[in-house]
Formats: C-alpha cells, structure tokens, sequence
C-alpha cells in the first residue's frame, strides 16, 4: 500500500521512469464520471449481494443448528464455496444461456420469455450478485452455526421455562450474542464484495454498457490496458481508504470488540 501511495504521485506507463505529478492524478480523479460511475455500480453490488447473502446465511445456519445436525449437510453447504470464481462463473454462464442453458429452459416451460441475465444491462449485475451469493451462502452459514454452538444452552432452557416464542428468544438473546460473528461476517463480505473482480471478468467483461464496470475492473483497465499505472495507484488509495472507513464504522455500529456473554 505504501508503494501505491508512492506511484500515485507519478506519472507512469511502465515504459519509461515515473514523473511525479504531485495531487493531479487525484485532481483527475475526481473529475472522472467513470470513477464515479464504477464506484455507484460497486455500492449497488454490494447493497444487492451483502443483505441477502447475511440473512440466507443466518437462516441456514439457524436450521442447522435447531433442525437438522448432520454433519452432510454442513458438508454439502460449503461446496459451492470451494469452487474457484472463475468455475462458479463458468457454471451459470452456461446454465443461463438464452439457447442452451437449463434455467430459461425452465422458465419456458412455466410459460414466462427467455431471460437475458448476464446480456442485460437491467439484469447483469443483478446476475453478478446471485453467483456470489450462491458461492459465499455456505461459508456465511458455517459461521454463524460456529456462533450459534458458543451460545449456553442453559439460556434456551431459561427461555423456554419463561414461556419465550421462538421469534423472542431468536430476537432478544440469538441475535444479540451473535454480534461479533455478525461483525466478522459483515466486514469480510462488504470487503470481498469491494473488490469483486474475477467473477465480472468470466461473466460480462464489465459490460453490457458499462453495467458491470466495479471499481477494481476499472482500476485494472486503467493499470494495465492504458498503462496509466499512477492514475490506477491513485484510485487503489482511495478505494483502501473507503474500505477503511467502511470496517471502522461497521466495527463501531456493531461493537465488534465486545460480548454479551460476560
């Protein structure tokens, strides 16, 4: 990082020495519509990825804490974890192809038109976000099922005894004493999701009409398609220091560093 922070005050095409340029790369920067355009399209993925990956994830890990205990199931739900990006990709290309995939075979023969998916500017991102989730759900799952394992059963049995709902006890001592995997979970998630690159290069290629285009796939093609090595240093800073921020307020909202369990 603090060679990014070096070469963002040059001027740099890996052909010739830097030049330093002082602030301009980031006086460029802030005039670029597609460095603003990138991180819009990287805040959306992240509002459409992180709540539903959490919360199938808690739902997962809830049932197989209090329904289903076999240890298959656990296995079973990590699979899609351990496949590369790049696989994962692949994998639903093929399956939502217009011609030849199965799901709008599927939603054919409920009767409803083909889906573009990762063709469409309206639903490419979308798509994007659906493989991540399908790919992280299981990971996210395991670790809460870690935290729901930490938590006393002698406080269920408490619970029960004082004639608590399910949805109570869930509420006031599950969710609470789950704080700081929730903190973990969310940290890593919204960082991962930042810097979402290989799945947008195997699906889309930032596209169609820049729908695509994240913040890391526009850092990659200023770095190593227009050789502006300063300019892409220049917004890795910046995207550092949001992710920065973003931890730091994540950490404080959720008190990270602090158990209900005493």
């Amino acid at each position: 990082m603090i060679r990014a922070l070096e070469i963002s005050f040059t001027d740099w095409n890996l052909l010739r020495p830097p030049k330093g340029v002082g602030f301009e790369n980031y006086r460029r920067l802030v005039a670029d519509e597609n460095f603003w355009h990138s991180l819009r399209v990287t805040g959306l993925y992240v509002l459409y990825n992180i709540p539903i990956q959490t919360v199938l994830g808690l739902l997962l890990a809830v049932l197989m804490d209090r329904v289903v205990r076999a240890l298959w199931l656990r296995a079973v739900v990590i699979l899609p974890y351990l496949l590369s990006s790049i696989v994962a990709g692949m994998i639903f290309v093929w399956l939502t192809n217009p011609q030849l995939g199965y799901v709008n075979a599927f939603i054919q023969w409920l009767g409803f038109e083909k889906q573009p998916f990762f063709g469409s500017p309206d639903q490419a991102l979308a798509s994007v976000a659906a493989v991540n989730i399908w790919k992280h759900m299981g990971l996210t799952a395991l670790l809460f099922y870690a935290g729901l394992q930490s938590i006393p059963r002698s406080l269920y049995e408490a619970a029960s005894i004082d004639g608590s709902s399910e949805w109570h006890t869930f509420w006031h001592i599950t969710l609470p004493l789950l704080r700081p995997v929730m903190a973990f979970v969310l940290v890593t998630s919204v960082i991962g999701s930042f810097q979402v690159y290989d799945m947008i290069a195997v699906t889309t290629g930032g596209g169609p009409v820049d729908a695509t285009r994240v913040i890391v796939w526009y850092i990659s093609e200023n770095a190593f398609n227009f050789l502006r090595m300063g300019y892409a240093s220049a917004m890795s800073v910046v995207l550092f220091l949001i992710l920065i921020a973003f931890t730091l307020v994540q950490m404080r909202l959720l008190r990270a560093n602090q158990s209900d369990l005493g």
